[in-house]
This record gives structure tokens, sequence and C-alpha cells, in this order.
């Protein structure tokens, strides 16, 4: 498969720039991965399409403020941080723009401080004075939501100056059921649920489960050459021992394994992978860089709740392993004719 073929054109207006208000009145596209019979709802009616006894597996990590705005200790010149993910306590990788090895960034009116240990390739490795629970509590007092980009260049075609997340932001781009620290990009297929929502699947006899697993910025990189030579970034991820014997109990009933986004599905394919190398030495946290294409056999999902993602991105190479790639291409193709919204604001898509 080439770059080419997972390869389409967004009129820009489709690009949603903000969430929908109430979350589950976004638009659902159901696709049968079997028969590619396409149907148009409204997330609110996705109980419709599942059945009792599927479980819904939806990833709880929640999304940090992780744009910290500072000035160089030494020249008062501003610079930009964003976090990716700690290292150790305290020490954190970090993508960062206008700084060297000697410089110490100080926060305004903050008592937060940082000194760059080390410069990498694409990235520095960051030491703050702050730990655990106060730097989290610090940061979510001065940091800012990392918008993803498409979402920010879109705000600019409309606007002058720096664009900043807004109180909208910091609530809507968050799940209802983030409870775990650590995402620097939303798992957007969550957005859509309420817990209104939530509380009708479960009357329904639908079952949730959780699973962690922090989204990084790496998840808005481009396959820049070709889908063989990509390398996907890792990832940490954590799944409780409940949450794994809910599934494979459903899994030996028959019951449908239904995951909310892609980060879900990265996790619970990775997992079933180790098992099945070893079945009695598998970790339940860890990191993973598994990258799922078409061809790929899937070992534990049997559907998929997401959004409309980017063309040639690893993304749009998953869901097209899971429902063909001839399937989602016209999927998306009447999802754009019908004036959908698009990537991480935008409206949603179960395949099934």
């Amino acid at each position: 498969m080439q770059l080419s073929d997972i390869d389409y054109h967004l009129p820009p207006e489709l690009i949603a720039d903000r969430a929908i208000e109430p979350r589950d009145q976004a638009r659902l596209l159901v696709l049968d991965r079997q028969t590619g019979q396409i149907m148009h709802r409204r997330f609110s009616d996705i109980a419709e399409h599942l059945t009792p006894g599927d479980v819904l597996v939806m990833n709880n990590s929640k999304v940090i403020p992780a744009r910290l705005i500072g000035r160089k200790e030494m020249t008062g010149g501003q610079v930009e941080l964003l976090l990716e993910y700690e290292v150790e306590p305290g020490l954190w990788r970090v993508i960062g723009k206008k700084i060297t090895q000697a410089n110490r960034i100080i926060f305004d009116d903050s008592p937060l401080e940082a000194a760059v240990e080390d410069k990498r390739a694409g990235h520095y490795l960051v030491r703050f004075n702050m730990i655990g629970a106060h730097f989290m509590k610090e940061i979510d007092r001065i940091g800012q939501v990392p918008l993803p980009p498409y979402i920010v260049r879109k705000r600019r075609e409309s606007a002058t100056g720096l664009v900043q997340p807004s109180e909208h932001d910091k609530d809507n781009y968050q799940t209802v059921y983030a409870s775990t620290p650590g995402s620097v990009a939303a798992p957007t297929a969550g957005l859509h649920f309420t817990e209104r929502l939530l509380l009708d699947l479960k009357q329904k006899n639908i079952e949730t489960v959780f699973l962690t697993l922090h989204v990084g910025y790496g998840t808005f990189a481009p396959i820049k050459d070709s889908i063989d030579q990509h390398v996907m970034h890792s990832e940490f991820y954590h799944v409780d021992a409940s949450s794994l014997n809910t599934i494979l109990r459903a899994k030996e009933a028959g019951r449908r394994i239904i995951a909310v986004g892609t980060t879900t599905t990265r996790v619970l394919e990775h997992l079933f992978a180790e098992m099945d190398k070893n079945p009695h030495a598998f970790a339940l946290q860890g990191w993973t860089n598994i990258f799922i294409t078409p061809g790929y056999n899937f070992k534990c999902i049997d559907g998929l709740i997401t959004n409309f993602h980017l063309p040639k991105s690893t993304l749009l190479l998953l869901v097209s392993a899971l429902a063909g790639h001839s399937n989602i291409m016209r999927a998306y193709k009447e999802a754009i004719s019908k004036q959908y919204r698009f990537y991480s604001y935008g409206d949603a898509m179960l395949i099934i």
C-alpha cells in the first residue's frame, strides 16, 4: 500500500475547531465492515447499534495542561515548552523552542522553575523543581491545553496573533470519564459521551471498562516517506487486572469488544499479542508502539468507535485495517459529501 492510497481532499471548512454541544449530538456514521453498508445517525443513538452484553473499552487518560510559557532567567526571553512524558520524578521529555542546555527557565507568578539537562534529536530533557501532585496542581494553574495543530491553524485563518486555548477547550478537550492525568492530546473518540449516555448504555446492559494510554504529541506525526519505513512513537499504557478479566470473560462468551478510539485499540491489540506470545508472563503496563496496517489480524476487538482522521495518517491505516480500505475511503467520501465535521472536535464513526 502506498501513501497515496490513504490520501483524500478535505475542504478546510469541514475541520471542526469547536466541540459540538451537547456532546452526544455529534453526527454518527455507522459502517458495517462486512457489507459496507452506511447509515447516518446521531451519537446519542449509538445504543441502537450495540447489543446487550457488548463491552465498550474506554481510555480514561486525562489531558494535562502541557503547554507552558516561561522566560529564560538570564535574558528574559520567552520560551515555550510542551510536556511529552515524565522520564523519572521531576524529569520530563519536552518539545521546546528557543532554549539551550544552558537555560534556566522561570514562570511568571509561579514558584515553578526548570533547568534544561540535555538536548536530543527533536526534544529536550528538562528537570522541574516540583514533582507529583504539587507539579500537577501548579501546571493546572499556569499551563494551557495543547491544542492539535489543525485546530490552531484553523483558528489562525480567521484571527491574528497567538492562538490561546479557551475555557471551552479546557472543559471540552477532555472526556467526561477522564481520571488519570498524563496525555498531551485527548483520546477524541470518547469526547462524544455524556454521563447521561453512559448511564443509558449501562441500563441497556452494555458494559463499560477502562484502561489507560497516555497519548503523546507523536499521535500527530505524519508518515513522511513510506508506510513500510514509518516508526510509531511509544506511549505508556496500563490495564487493570479486573478490566482485562472482564474482557476475557466476554471474549469467552462470544460477546463483542468495542474499542472506544484508536488508542484503546492499540493497547488491546498490543496486550493480546503479548498474551499470545506468553500467556503466563505479560505486562499489564508498559510502552507500546504497535503499528496496525491493512492485513493485520485483529486479536481482540470486534468493533470501533472513532473520529474521522487526517489523510496519510497512521490512524487512517488502522481503521482501514479493521473495516477494509475501500469501505473506509467510500465512507470518508460520503461523510465529506454530507458535510460531516472532521478531526478531534468532529463527528464520529462506528465500525461494526
